[in-house]
């Protein structure tokens, strides 16, 4: 059951989490969140208050013979990704998550679970509510709309905050302290045209559908090498038209420009008499995706099956150019960082492919620690759609986080996590954007550190949270905040 989670150890931590997942939060769905968080702050009667992006902003005073010391944000997002298996009946908009224990981790059935930032939340609502931790001044930042546009960042204005060292609470991987990030921006590409084309006497129609990948998150999931929908229904599609006959109708393909796409589908036609060739096609093309990502991939279905009539045909020159700019599209890894071995520098995720009436839109999301080469990548992607007639408009750019080697939070919390657990911490940069370089570009003088829990698989319906990290991690966090230095 999911109320067995408020059980788990740290108490705190878990039970404001519970109360997270019992809240719908999606992007762009935040005034329930919003007000739950308002709600909470002045029930513990704190100063509270929220900004025009929607940022909730609650301040705590120091704890007695800590007044002295730097004031500490703790800062992560309110809103979660929602993916689901196209199996699992689940609403975001209104349904609790449904989460449960499973051994050593939090998960969900069948959809996100949202410790993407849940658990970063919760951390901070922990600490705002335990009257006998030892901290400085503290302020907690909850911002709005981060998986899509980093809405609630780019809103954030100067003076909203009063303190300079900030801890981002929205990292995956225990053990290491994050002291850079990715910038990135979308691409938004389109191809229209006014009229479709009529069937072709005699042709049949075919629904094809390419479902079981893995998905993932497009920053952090990037490097394991993880199939793309849209790139695998291509592939097939432009065998299908020079080969078969084919002829395409409609294509939808993945959701989310963050995420790694999982599904997509497609309606093509095509002579009758090639249809049962089409069939052993599709079963080739099944063996041979498995084949390919075999130990990366375990759940690959590609299917076919009889469908009712289309109302038009996509024009024959806009499919092929479509057909031909998606396999042509740079996907994945592009570069690697020299300085911090075997992490992504730049990437791109061809993210959603989807047809109407009339037009056909397609996200992609390019990220790189690199401001030059995340737009020399930007520019290889515009070039490959240009060439095929296709609109392309750049959206969301948002700037990446450089790393600062004399920072002194990153010096406190070295030396807290070698006392409590006889090690260094790992040092080292995430290719996934974080809001820090945002902030940066507001504060310049902030200093920050994004650290948290093992994580694993988000943005898709297998994220995890490992149950015995949060409890190390909390006990982190509450140490870092006993000894952070006196303020100068």
């Amino acid at each position: 059951m999911a109320t067995e989670i408020r059980t788990l150890t740290p108490q705190p931590v878990w039970g404001y989490f519970y109360e997270l997942t019992q809240i719908p939060r999606p992007t762009g769905q935040m005034e329930a969140v919003t007000r739950y968080m308002v709600d909470f702050g002045h029930r513990l009667g704190l100063e509270t208050g929220q900004d025009a992006a929607g940022n909730v902003l609650i301040r705590k005073p120091a704890a007695p013979g800590f007044e002295d010391r730097k004031a500490v944000i703790l800062q992560s997002h309110l809103d979660m990704v929602p993916q689901k298996n196209s199996d699992v009946p689940h609403d975001f908009s209104k349904d609790p998550i449904p989460a449960c224990v499973d051994g050593d981790w939090v998960k969900a059935r069948g959809t996100t679970l949202g410790a993407d930032n849940g658990i970063g939340v919760a951390m901070a609502m922990a600490v705002l509510a335990d009257p006998t931790l030892p901290h400085g001044p503290l302020e907690a930042l909850f911002t709005v709309d981060e998986e899509v546009g980093m809405d609630g960042a780019n809103g954030l204005k100067p003076g909203f905050l009063r303190g300079r060292t900030l801890l981002n609470c929205d990292s995956e991987e225990e053990g290491k302290l994050f002291v850079g990030c990715a910038g990135g921006a979308d691409l938004d590409i389109s191809f229209r045209y006014r009229k479709g084309a009529p069937l072709i006497d005699g042709d049949v129609p075919v629904r094809l559908f390419l479902s079981g990948l893995k998905g993932g998150h497009s920053g952090i999931d990037i490097h394991l090498g993880r199939a793309n929908a849209n790139k695998l229904m291509f592939r097939f599609l432009k065998e299908a038209v020079r080969g078969y006959g084919a002829r395409l109708a409609s294509v939808d393909g993945g959701s989310l420009r963050n995420a790694i796409p999982r599904e997509a589908e497609a309606v093509i036609t095509l002579p009758g008499d090639n249809v049962e060739m089409l069939w052993e096609l599709v079963a080739d093309y099944q063996d041979l995706y498995r084949l390919e990502y075999a130990g990366i991939e375990d759940g690959i279905r590609f299917m076919a099956e009889m469908t009712g009539r289309p109302d038009m045909l996509i024009p024959e020159e806009i499919q092929d150019d479509l057909i031909n700019a998606v396999e042509a599209c740079q996907n994945g890894v592009a570069t690697l960082l020299h300085d911090f071995p075997g992490t992504v520098e730049s990437s791109s995720n061809l993210a959603l492919v989807k047809s109407s009436e009339g037009l056909i839109e397609i996200k992609i999301l390019a990220r790189s620690s690199s401001e030059s080469r995340k737009t020399a990548l930007l520019s290889s992607l515009e070039s490959v759609f240009a060439l095929a007639g296709a609109r392309v408009e750049y959206g969301n750019a948002y700037n990446g986080w450089q790393p600062d080697a004399h920072s002194p939070v990153l010096n406190a919390m070295q030396h807290v996590y070698e006392e409590l657990h006889g090690k260094k911490a790992q040092v080292t940069v995430m290719h996934a954007g974080l809001e820090c370089g945002i902030i940066q570009g507001v504060y310049p003088d902030m200093d920050m550190i994004s650290f948290g829990p093992d994580l694993k698989h988000p943005h898709s319906p297998d994220e995890a949270v490992r149950i015995s990290s949060v409890a190390r991690v909390w006990e982190y966090l509450k140490s870092t905040l006993a000894n952070m230095p006196v303020a100068v």
